[in-house]
């Protein structure tokens, strides 16, 4: 299984802004991250309901929650603040508040770890959850879980729990698109006062390295 940093190397997203905060409130109880993309071309998918999806681009925002007793990162990817692209149609009306979401992404995860300079990384367990507001679901790279499980990689144990936690997020976050959202709303708000309280951006070890060379030069 793979160990994926949060603030998201992998896309090549270590030089936005990331912060990292743990939360503890009456609506949400764990981990949250969050990206700020300060520039970078506009990046879509096509889905069958909403149509072409934007996923990255200036000014969105990338929220993480990793929520306690469950092993998933929920990814809400907002669209820049007080926007949503005219392509869609069909974006429900009850959707236009300051937060918009383009489309969730929830991985399903073995378990959560924290690198040498304190990045939040998760043990990817393959099977995803993505959804978008018009109403698409999609559970995608079974092909991949099956895999992992027919090799050994996978116990049965681990392979089950998966599945069992593809159903959960199905019934807790994609029955009820609207309540999930406004959710996902109320913890970013939240986010939001932090940071404009003055929270930390955390820095992993490349931002860290660059500024290092900005000083030498």
């Amino acid at each position: 299984m793979k160990h994926k940093r949060l603030n998201r190397d992998g896309w090549g997203f270590q030089y936005y802004p990331y912060y990292q905060m743990r939360i503890d409130c009456e609506s949400f109880h764990g981990l949250v991250c969050l990206i700020r993309f300060t520039d970078g071309e506009a990046n879509y998918w096509e889905t069958p309901k909403a149509g072409r999806i934007q996923v990255t681009g200036e000014d969105m925002t990338w929220l993480e929650l990793i929520p306690d007793n469950t092993s998933r990162v929920i990814t809400v990817k907002y669209f820049p603040d007080d926007t949503h692209d005219v392509e869609r149609a069909n974006y429900p009306e009850s959707f236009y508040a300051k937060y918009r979401p383009s489309i969730w992404y929830v991985d399903i995860i073995e378990g959560l770890e924290y690198d040498e300079d304190g990045i939040a990384v998760f043990i990817d367990k393959y099977l995803d959850v993505i959804f978008t507001p018009e109403g698409d679901v999609k559970i995608d790279d079974r092909d991949e879980l099956d895999q992992a499980h027919d090799t050994g990689e996978l116990s049965d144990e681990q392979y089950e729990d998966a599945l069992k936690e593809c159903d959960l997020i199905l019934n807790e976050l994609c029955s009820d698109i609207a309540k999930t959202n406004a959710w996902c709303a109320e913890v970013r708000e939240i986010v939001e006062k932090r940071l404009a309280a003055g929270e930390a951006i955390t820095k992993c070890r490349e931002v860290l390295q660059l500024e290092k060379q900005g000083e030498s030069a």
